[in-house]
């Protein structure tokens, strides 16, 4: 998996790709979080559109950086999730506690 930031606003935008599963997947995606939880940053959009597949550790991380953002007064919202995350996400009831987005510019005018 790769992830891409970017800022926007007072957002930081992780572009994901690939596979995010046990192992690098989930790694990577811990690794970029607390980056921007560590620096000035407290509001992160993640576009999962590019993400092909999403095991279990994938949505452990999620939450994981859900939690770290929520404890630091910040938030984690998703962007253009593809319909095999959609799915996962919907199966494991997580889609009514992440805010989900199909257009950036909505999203990001929602962190206020």
């Amino acid at each position: 998996m790769e992830v891409q930031a970017r800022h926007r606003d007072n957002v930081t935008i992780l572009e994901l790709s690939g596979e995010l599963t046990l192992g690098d997947g989930d790694a990577i995606l811990r690794q970029a979080v607390l980056e921007v939880a560590g620096g000035t940053g407290n509001n992160i959009l993640i576009n999962l559109g590019d993400v092909s597949f999403m095991d279990s550790s994938g949505v452990g991380e999620l939450i994981a950086a859900y939690t770290t953002l929520s404890n630091r007064s910040g938030s984690v919202k998703l962007l253009h999730l593809s319909p095999k995350v959609y799915d996962v996400l919907q199966i494991a009831h997580l889609l009514t506690v992440f805010e989900v987005f199909d257009d950036e510019d909505e999203a990001i005018a929602s962190f206020g």
